[in-house]
């Protein structure tokens, strides 16, 4: 027995592979989470110096060369405890089970660890197994699976920075029109439509907003997230992405205020409810979209 057939004969091996996978994953997605936005300053950094260098030299320091940064990607440096610089070893970086073994605290120094990285490590085993859950073992889970994890960035980059880089945002917009030129989520002319008018209605909004109180309401990765999701899911899903997205975006708002864990006026990020949206739609779509007409109905 191959192993396609031996997961397909044993759904639970098949969701517990997935889930071990998934925290594997989680670990490697804290790495983006924490350093993607980091390389990207850099970057920007890099750019300005360079244009000042070539257009505006007058404005750097006489004498003063450009300082050569260290090697800083998704590989390199290795990593460490950022308080002591202790190195983290390989059976210090195991998922889950590292952070409760060392009970939340860096093996050298006893700081404690940020709860967050075995949360996000535990939430990408559990997404990737519900997701595995609702598509089986077929093609369409596994790109479905790698969705999620995009989206599992994009809403945790976009919570602490407030932007959704477009290093994963494109590029995911790009795979989802491809995986749909073959019919694998939906029809290829409702994937480019998707795109279409996922970006268009957003804009639109913003335009309007901006237009009404001189104000920007959202930025533009927003509008480029949910043409992502239009591109994956196809233009009959967006209404329920974006009715969806704004009621749990109002909620937790509304909640955040009056609990006093947010001030009026402050600005929260779209990207994790249009992502949250996005992936409910990816599962239950269909469903969603019948209940609503069932409902409109009567």
């Amino acid at each position: 027995m191959n192993t396609i057939a031996l997961l397909q004969a044993s759904p639970m091996l098949y969701l517990a592979v997935v889930f071990v996978l998934g925290l594997l994953v989680g670990s490697f997605l804290n790495v983006v989470i924490l350093r993607l936005p980091r390389m990207l300053h850099r970057q920007w950094q890099t750019d300005c110096l360079d244009y000042l260098t070539e257009h505006h030299p007058r404005h750097l320091k006489a004498g003063e060369p450009p300082a050569e940064a260290a090697p800083f990607n998704l590989l390199t440096p290795a990593s460490r405890c950022p308080h002591c610089g202790h190195a983290i070893r390989a059976r210090e970086n195991i998922p889950l089970i590292s952070y409760l073994l060392l009970r939340g605290r860096c093996a050298s120094c006893r700081t404690p660890i940020a709860v967050r990285y075995p949360i996000i490590e535990l939430v990408s085993g559990l997404l990737a197994a519900l997701t595995a859950w609702q598509f089986g073992v077929t093609p369409l889970a596994a790109f479905a699976i790698l969705l999620t994890w995009a989206l599992i960035v994009l809403t945790v980059i976009d919570y602490d920075h407030f932007y959704l880089p477009d290093n994963i945002v494109l590029p995911m917009l790009w795979l989802g029109l491809l995986l749909n030129s073959q019919g694998l989520f939906t029809d290829i002319y409702s994937a480019l439509f998707g795109a279409m008018a996922g970006y268009l209605a957003l804009w639109s909004v913003y335009q309007l907003f901006k237009l009404l109180t001189g104000k920007e309401g959202m930025g533009y990765g927003d509008f480029k997230l949910l043409a992502m999701l239009g591109a994956w899911l196809g233009w009959q899903m967006l209404p329920a992405v974006i009715l969806l997205s704004s009621v749990v975006g109002a909620v937790v708002g509304i909640t955040l205020i009056l609990f006093k864990r947010h001030q009026a006026g402050k600005p929260i990020p779209f990207g994790p409810y249009l992502a949250a949206a996005g992936w409910i739609a990816l599962l239950w779509g269909p469903q969603l979209n019948q209940a609503y007409l069932n409902w409109l109905q009567g």
